[in-house]
């Protein structure tokens, strides 16, 4: 599952929206839970998990410098 997360940082990516940043955050914390779809007791836990990892690629995709590239 993880391996189809595609790289998001320039060169690989020319844009990235935040809905390309949700859903490999989606992605990782699947294959972390181990849950497809949580089940109702967890799904908030499940969501807030989803909403911080989103938040930390934008913090990380936004920090990153590469050489030869526009920030």
């Amino acid at each position: 599952m993880c391996r189809s997360i595609k790289t998001l940082r320039s060169p690989y990516a020319e844009t990235v929206t935040e809905e390309d940043m949700r859903a490999a955050a989606l992605q990782y914390v699947r294959k972390i839970s181990g849950f497809r779809q949580p089940a109702a007791h967890n799904a908030e836990a499940f969501d807030r998990a989803v909403e911080a990892v989103t938040a930390a690629t934008g913090q990380l995709l936004g920090s990153l410098e590469v050489r030869g590239g526009a920030r």
